[in-house]
């Protein structure tokens, strides 16, 4: 697109201002900057604003009018306590998984600053003996989960697989894919692990104006987890612009996908039982649950908004909310803690193009560096001087049909990596605390017992969720040390 064509186009969106600065700019400056301009679709970032700013006052308007209930009997099941079910639906599960209808789709676009890290979170090392790092161990999930689908469905070795779609963000895609190449893939096959970007969204002045960061160059951020959704639909590379992850899960005849977030050590990839469930249901979109702690516990929920389904933040809940519980059960009604954890079919990740202007984006106000628009000069402010707009993955949720919510053990499923180390909580001593203490679980369930203060780490090659272990009944671990394979547990006894 030529320059005078950029110009027309942007001074008509009212974002002329971007070319101030054109007539001081380099050869390689001009280059640059109207690269960054024709790949943004303006249009689409003036009605994202109007929309964003248009549902905040609304909200505000609205606040407490709709009504804000449980979830219904009818949406909503538990494995906590029975074992009947679960087995049940691990059995569905492990079949779609076999047929070769599952894929896995993992948000990975965080760096782990606050973890006093500048590296993409996924290559953090909990501390555990094998000092593996959490893209390791979700990795070798996914291979155990292969293996275990085949051997439960008479399937040929290697012929079972669950493809690893992997969304990184613009400043951790190089460190990822050459993290991921320099361990060789964790033994998984490159080809069956593809990575793909989230969307930015330039930063935005209070009253809408895209902001410089550089007179060549638009400030630009994350456009949230639930970017997601039209990240499926971008190009892959620039060189095939036909391949998306969407048309790369329709040519491979994916049916169904698990996504999830990759801080939660304890996150069960592909959980057979959680897609055999939501297959069962005929959801089309589903979310894993932990039960509340305690009822002030600062966690969103998943709860009805009117008579749509939708994640409730903690601080939309009044205290007798809170505190509320089920006549029949005792336990507190709103009490299904959102984890990141989803289900969907393909067909609904399809669908979502065509309600997508529907979906409002959240604006978080924050202190933006920017150029002044007079002296050029880079200006860094001491208070929010504007916007950065970011959609929610569960902002879905009230779009779906057939909406189903599974609830599971908080210590066996959600231990999250968010905090420095040594703060006490969601650190990595207490990922890895919940994830040698999950391991000790598998062994005591498989009949042999550990003796206090010994720490064994069972690779998850050996065991994906427990199983396998059988041979163990009747030992006593004395020993802590890492294990590789089910025979080098004799070595601890």
């Amino acid at each position: 697109m030529s320059f005078d064509n950029i110009r027309q186009r942007y001074e008509t969106a009212g974002q002329g201002h971007l070319l101030q600065f054109w007539p001081q700019l380099s050869e390689a400056e001009r280059a640059s900057l109207l690269s960054q301009l024709e790949d943004l679709d303006i249009e689409r970032v003036n009605r994202v604003y109007k929309k964003a700013v248009s549902n905040e006052k609304e909200l505000a308007e609205n606040a407490g009018q709709d009504a804000i209930e449980p979830l219904p009997e009818n949406a909503t099941d538990s494995v906590i306590g029975d074992a009947t079910k679960e087995k049940e639906w691990r059995q569905i599960g492990l079949q779609a998984i076999a047929r070769g209808e599952v894929g896995v789709l993992l948000l990975a676009g965080g760096q782990g600053t606050r973890l006093g890290s500048s590296a993409p979170k996924g290559c953090y090392d909990i501390g555990l003996p094998s000092h593996k790092s959490l893209f390791q161990y979700q990795a070798e999930r996914i291979a155990r989960l292969q293996t275990v689908a085949e051997q439960e469905n008479g399937k040929k070795a290697g012929s079972v697989v669950i493809p690893w779609y992997v969304m990184t963000s613009g400043p951790t895609r190089p460190e990822t894919e050459a993290f991921f190449k320099k361990h060789s893939y964790f033994g998984l096959d490159p080809q069956n692990v593809i990575f793909f970007e989230q969307g930015t969204l330039p930063c935005l002045t209070m009253e809408g104006k895209v902001i410089l960061d550089a007179p060549s160059k638009v400030a630009v951020a994350p456009d949230g987890n639930g970017g997601l959704y039209a990240a499926l639909r971008r190009p892959l590379s620039r060189s095939d612009k036909s391949r998306t992850v969407l048309s790369d899960l329709e040519a491979k005849k994916i049916r169904y996908i698990h996504g999830y977030c990759v801080d939660n050590c304890l996150v069960k990839i592909a959980d057979p039982v959680f897609l055999g469930y939501s297959i069962s249901k005929q959801a089309d979109c589903a979310a894993k649950t932990v039960p509340k702690a305690y009822p002030t516990e600062s966690v969103g929920v998943v709860a009805r908004r009117g008579d749509k389904f939708s994640v409730v933040e903690y601080s939309e809940i009044s205290k007798e909310q809170a505190e509320r519980r089920d006549p029949k059960t005792g336990e507190l009604a709103f009490r299904a803690g959102n984890i990141v954890n989803h289900f969907y079919t393909i067909d609904f990740l399809k669908e979502v193009e065509a309600f997508e202007d529907e979906l409002a984006f959240h604006i978080a106000r924050k202190k933006i560096p920017h150029v002044d628009m007079s002296s050029g000069e880079l200006v860094k402010p001491s208070k929010p001087n504007g916007m950065k707009l970011e959609m929610f993955i569960f902002d879905v949720f009230p779009f779906t049909k057939r909406f189903a919510v599974l609830e599971v053990v908080r210590n066996d499923e959600f231990s999250p990596l968010k905090n420095a180390p040594g703060t006490g909580s969601d650190d990595p001593e207490t990922s890895r605390r919940d994830l040698l203490a999950q391991h000790k679980r598998f062994l005591e369930k498989a009949g042999a017992k550990v003796v206090d203060e010994v720490e064994i780490e069972v690779s998850p090659l050996v065991s994906y969720a427990g199983e396998g272990l059988e041979s163990i009944k009747g030992k006593t671990f004395t020993k802590s040390g890492l294990v590789e394979s089910v025979e080098e547990l004799d070595a601890l006894v």
